[in-house]
């Protein structure tokens, strides 16, 4: 049983916003002080995803992992298909049913578009809610950063330059490859 009225819940829903959320807003922020350009929810491409990088081929989703079942378990072995909840993706236990049923309709959509953007030639990130809390927030945009560049260098044929970083013994040096930042030069 809901706690809440009808009017109370239908509230509730129809605040919850599709652009601009909180985790949008922070990987936004985080691309853009890196030296990433991008445009917001493309209506040509299939899923309207909430960031384009044309220079890097590449669309970035920003998923809530409720919305889009994170981490979920979907089990089809006998009807009704059920879904065991994650750390971060609780299911509702009032109207169960329905709420498998659209979690699991967003997981088909989300899979079917990203589909249709790799046979586009589009490369797709996929960037969950729990990955942008205080604790991982950095690590995360930085790993989108490296994607970005790695996407960018392999799609122009641009090698890594190796960097002599250490000497481990006497006259020996070990070289670790350092990557190019394209958004903050031109290559």
């Amino acid at each position: 049983m809901d706690r809440l009225t009808a009017q109370q819940r239908h509230k509730n829903m129809a605040a919850i916003r599709s652009k601009d959320t909180k985790p949008e807003m922070i990987v936004r922020k985080g691309l853009w002080s890196r030296g990433f350009r991008y445009r917001l929810n493309h209506k040509r491409l299939p899923g309207h995803p909430d960031l384009v990088l044309r220079k890097y081929r590449t669309c970035i989703f920003v998923n809530g992992c409720f919305w889009h079942g994170h981490n979920v378990t979907i089990t089809n072995n006998h009807e009704p298909i059920t879904i065991e909840s994650s750390e971060c993706c609780k299911i509702p236990k009032t109207n169960r049913e329905f709420w498998v049923a659209k979690i699991r309709r967003n997981k088909e959509r989300d899979k079917e578009e990203q589909r249709k953007l790799a046979a586009m030639g589009w490369h797709c990130i996929t960037v969950w809610e729990c990955e942008l809390k205080p604790s991982k927030r950095e690590e995360t945009l930085e790993s989108i950063a490296f994607t970005l560049n790695h996407i960018f260098l392999q799609d122009h044929g641009i090698s890594p330059r190796p960097q002599i970083t250490r000497i481990t013994q006497i006259g020996q040096m070990e070289e670790e490859t350092q990557m190019p930042l394209v958004a903050e030069e031109e290559i």
